[in-house]
């Protein structure tokens, strides 16, 4: 037989074997479970829900400290060091703060563990006592995880929040919660200072700065606070020591704060037990997580992914680097133009994101790929299409030696804007687009694997595993939990749909938190403790289970608003559709229930639409004005249309008009929650003229 043959024959036979190889794993498996009849799931390699990966460990202080004595020596937490700051204004008078930042300077394991005892004793020096809530107002850094870490050496319950919440909603949280301490940076302290007469209980305020705001001398100065630095505290409990007072696996660890994208947040009530069962769960499924891994931590630790996250990075004894969203490449927004990003620095191996940053990775991918054109765009388009088609199980696609090749001649640029070492991606707090998760994973040639909860579940639902190469699945269920889903007549989902079972998605298990602190309707209205003692929460996220078990979200039941004709349109589920037109930074689509077809604000991405309109000769004053043009309406609401026919959505899904923004949706502008979920209501009312004259 000639080489030539072989050539040929050899990959028709290797896809023939791997496509008669895709009998599904089997990843969860049927279970009878009590409560209301529904369908249920588990884990296939878990008969039970796990409860702790540790011998004799059941709160997080106690895992905390164990990784301390393991781990004494080596490196923990990262910050960098900030070497200047300088304002850059641009041609159109407009400033920006840009930063140069230094290397990583690192705590060790042993001093984070010092530093975390002589902080629970300079707390308990202040005259904090145990039975007293903390609040956590800060961005996330190492102070925030060491300060956590400290109250709960004193069994001291912390209340999160976001350092983007709104007065109000910042004011109901340390009123409702009875706050008596609240540890902040000096940015957040002077938010505190502004609504200062409206804050009931607050006596002590720890700010992770040295440099306290000019602002808040007033306040400290009138007895109504007393304010002092995080590093005076240590100090405080360096001199005075006091025995930990460790809690028990009952006790409530955190009171966090929702982000309040349908009204005022709500304080779901965390025990110990329940987010160390999500720890111990998410422990099995990263591959060969080990202590020589690095972990980019810049997500909102107010936020469960991010508190789960970095509980479990601690858990195996690897490194966190800090880093935020606007310093995260080299490129970011607050990094000055020639010095480098936090990935760049850090090199991390490990990342967590949500959907929206993951959608700017690749646009900005794209972005400069266009910008480059020529050679360069033909390279990439043909590596990434080989790619898919290696993927997808075809003997076209590039294998072995010709897959290294096309590594280090195309990707291996892409992989080094996040650092050149991520070797895994966890995607949670919102679904992400198919077209996205496969452009990340082939880009970075890293697995990204989606996971599914909630706040209310301390992040456990469902996670996919690695070797699922599916896209646009939620993967099977986490071994702390069970999923089980349930009829909702009205939506027209039961659980005996052929060709899968569907429902509203029901989470059971030792991670399903205790309620809403000081809300007992709410709770007992979402909350339910069935016949044998286990706890579900009800999602209000409809989904469907695949033959392998793993779970698909497919709408929510929130989000589904009847046209006037009577068709369902799931506004979630279309915007996920469409945010995937290149033109598109962010879009709301909306429903006035009196009218027959659905409208849509569209954030327009700058650069796309300006090439475009370099391209076609268009004349503009700045963006603002180009949003405004007719040819630019047209022409976004065409890529739209393309969009909604790739995800085979339906024609009364599709937006008949579009409303052009120029100006980006952020959490500083209160639109969007921290976590970048639409706050759809204030949309409603910030566009309201915008969205009536859509519809007249």
């Amino acid at each position: 037989m000639t080489p030539y043959v072989v050539g040929v024959l050899f990959p028709l036979v290797f896809t023939f074997l791997f496509r008669s190889s895709k009998n599904p794993k089997k990843r969860g498996v049927p279970i009878d479970v009590g409560g209301e009849p529904g369908f249920a799931i588990r884990n296939s390699q878990f008969p039970s829900p796990v409860i702790t990966a540790w011998e004799g460990i059941y709160t997080l202080a106690e895992r905390f400290e164990l990784s301390c004595k393991q781990h004494h020596n080596k490196r923990f937490l990262g910050t960098r060091k900030l070497i200047s700051t300088e304002n850059e204004v641009t041609e159109d008078g407009r400033s920006f703060e840009k930063l140069h930042l230094g290397e990583y300077e690192w705590l060790t394991y042993g001093k984070a563990f010092e530093t975390v005892c002589n902080f629970a004793s300079g707390l308990a020096q202040l005259g904090h006592r145990k039975e007293e809530r903390v609040a956590i107002f800060a961005d996330t850094r190492e102070e925030w995880f060491l300060a956590l870490q400290g109250c709960f050496r004193r069994n001291v319950t912390v209340v999160t929040i976001y350092a983007s919440l709104g007065e109000e909603a910042l004011c109901h949280s340390l009123n409702e919660t009875e706050v008596t301490t609240v540890i902040c940076g000096s940015k957040e302290l002077r938010k505190l200072v502004d609504i200062s007469g409206q804050l009931d209980t607050v006596k002590r305020v720890i700010c992770m700065d040295v440099d306290i705001p000019s602002n808040a001398s007033s306040v400290e100065q009138s007895g109504q606070w007393k304010i002092i630095s995080f590093a005076d505290v240590q100090s405080l409990g360096r001199e005075n020591p006091i025995d930990a007072e460790l809690p028990a696996p009952a006790d409530i660890a955190v009171i966090m704060y929702t982000s309040g994208s349908t009204g005022l947040p709500k304080g779901v009530m965390m025990t110990h037990a329940n987010v160390l069962s999500v720890v111990s769960a998410v422990m099995s499924l990263v591959p060969n997580l080990a202590n020589k891994d690095v972990y980019m931590a810049y997500l909102p630790l107010a936020h469960i992914l991010e508190l789960a996250a970095e509980n479990v990075i601690s858990a195996v004894g690897s490194a966190i680097g800090y880093g935020t969203p606007l310093t995260l490449t080299d490129t970011s927004n607050k990094i000055k133009r020639g010095t480098k990003g936090d990935a760049t620095v850090l090199r991390p191996t490990l990342m967590a994101a949500v959907p929206a940053i993951l959608d700017r990775v690749r646009d900005g991918v794209r972005k400069n790929v266009d910008t480059k054109g020529g050679l360069a765009k033909k390279l990439f388009d043909l590596a990434y299409s080989r790619r898919m088609s290696a993927i997808n199980g075809s003997w076209l696609g590039f294998w072995g030696l010709e897959r290294l090749l096309w590594n280090s001649l195309v990707f291996r640029k892409v992989r080094a804007i996040l650092g050149g070492r991520v070797r895994f991606v966890l995607s949670g707090g919102a679904p992400l687009s198919g077209d996205t998760q496969r452009f990340i994973n082939i880009c970075l040639g890293a697995p990204i694997c989606q996971g599914y909860g909630l706040t209310e579940t301390c992040a456990g639902g469902t996670f996919s595993e690695v070797d699922d190469m599916s896209v646009g699945r939620a993967g099977a269920p986490l071994s702390c939990s069970f999923i089980k889903l349930v009829n909702w007549s009205e939506g027209g989902y039961l659980t005996t749909d052929l060709p899968m079972p569907r429902g509203e998605i029901v989470i059971g298990g030792p991670n399903v938190t205790y309620g809403y602190f000081k809300n007992e309707e709410k709770t007992k209205e979402v909350y339910k403790v069935d016949e044998r003692g286990m706890r579900w929460f009800y999602t209000g996220d409809i989904g469907q289970f695949h033959a392998d078990g793993c779970l698909e979200i497919i709408d929510r039941k929130k989000d589904i608003v009847k046209l006037q004709n009577g068709e369902y349109v799931s506004l979630g589920k279309v915007e996920v559709a469409l945010i995937v037109s290149p033109y598109v930074d962010n879009i709301m689509l909306y429903v006035d229930p009196f009218h027959s077809y659905c409208v849509a604000l569209v954030v327009a991405a700058q650069h796309a639409l300006e090439a475009w309109a370099a391209k076609q000769g268009i004349n503009y004053n700045d963006f603002a004005a180009l949003c405004e043009k007719e040819e630019s309406v047209k022409e976004v609401h065409a890529s739209l249309v393309k969009a909604a026919k790739n995800a085979h959505l339906e024609k009364f899904e599709i937006p008949a008009k579009i409303k052009l923004l120029s100006e980006p949706w952020t959490p500083e502008s209160g639109l969007v929650t921290a976590a970048l979920k639409l706050k759809r209501e204030i949309i409603r009312k910030t566009f309201g003229d915008d969205l009536a004259r859509l519809y007249g």
